[in-house]
């Protein structure tokens, strides 16, 4: 059974429905004590970073969220769910994430070395290129996946790198460290692709709690 923790900013519908076209269990909370049922956890998000940790925070999800980590749960971050697992971002003023990934999140420059500008938000397909190997990426092959985002994950730890997509920047498009992962594209929207790594998620999860 998977958890979709719910703090108000998350893109929940898509997320269910892909859920259940999978025939996957799941279930919606902002409630740790209900969350603490599940065996792992899908954290969406879309919007501003500082406003997401300040709602964690008021719904006393930040400490859960930090004792999934401690005792090995997975966790799934989606999109700014992705970032907020990382160190801090600078997206409305510097903010502290949950640090379980060693990086900052940082605003696409949208203009190249040579002066030419690119439009931000990085809206839109884009291809995926798989560095190693996870349990989330079993049986996926490069493809194109559809991200809606303006700040992106800058990290110097390459070994959290699992995929990445290409935007002028490097953009770390799934990453992943012990049992915690991200994709900073929406893989519910991404067609057969994303559809599969929520799969192998879904399977990972089920069989981490078995």
């Amino acid at each position: 059974m998977i958890g979709i923790i719910d703090y108000g900013m998350g893109n929940l519908y898509s997320v269910s429905k892909a859920l259940e076209r999978l025939d996957h269990d799941y279930f919606l909370s902002d409630k740790p004590a209900e969350l603490a049922k599940a065996k792992g956890y899908i954290l969406p998000g879309v919007g501003s970073f500082k406003d997401a940790m300040e709602l964690l925070n008021k719904l006393d999800l930040t400490t859960f969220i930090q004792n999934v980590k401690a005792e090995g749960k997975p966790l799934l971050g989606i999109c700014l769910g992705m970032q907020l697992l990382f160190e801090e971002s600078e997206e409305n003023g510097l903010t502290k994430g949950f640090g379980f990934l060693q990086g900052r999140i940082t605003k696409i420059p949208g203009v190249k070395a040579n002066g030419e500008r690119y439009k931000v938000p990085h809206m839109g397909w884009n291809s995926l290129a798989i560095h190693q190997g996870s349990p989330l990426l079993e049986g996926v092959e490069e493809g194109y996946v559809y991200f809606v985002h303006s700040y992106y994950a800058k990290t110097e730890d390459r070994s959290i790198l699992l995929a990445t997509s290409e935007y002028d920047v490097e953009v770390p498009a799934v990453v992943g460290k012990g049992n915690i992962f991200g994709a900073q594209f929406h893989p519910e929207k991404s067609s057969s692709l994303g559809m599969k790594i929520l799969e192998n998620y879904a399977n990972y999860v089920e069989k981490r709690g078995s």
